[in-house]
């Protein structure tokens, strides 16, 4: 089956509803998201989603999304490289060497969160 913009549009409207549920001070990862939207194009569909959200509404914070390791790879896609980090800061999360600091702790996932099976 071929991809259209509208199933494109929808995928990431999906991502975006289980983005929003992450709590603050809480991360998740690009695969997670991917797992729980069942989606085969996997984390970097995710990655699409997140550098394409900063102008929705109501607001995804994107921020709370990194990599497999806790890395915030996704930095360069806010208005600055420290952005992520500040928003993350905000709600208590440590970040060193762009890496979460206790990303097993914090991880917040979406398939036993959400009840997705």
């Amino acid at each position: 089956m071929k991809k259209t913009a509208h199933n494109k549009e929808h995928i990431y409207d999906v991502i975006y509803h289980i983005v929003r549920a992450i709590p603050r001070g809480r991360v998740t990862s690009y695969g997670a998201v991917a797992k729980a939207v069942g989606t085969a194009s996997g984390a970097r569909v995710v990655g699409y989603a997140m550098n394409l959200c900063h102008t929705v509404k109501p607001k995804v914070p994107a921020h709370r999304v990194v990599n497999r390791n806790g890395m915030l790879t996704g930095k360069h896609h806010f208005d600055t490289p420290e952005k992520m980090e500040q928003l993350l800061a905000k709600e208590g999360v440590q970040v060193k060497e762009d890496k979460v600091v206790d990303f097993a702790t914090l991880f917040w996932d979406p398939m036993k969160e959400l009840g997705v099976d």
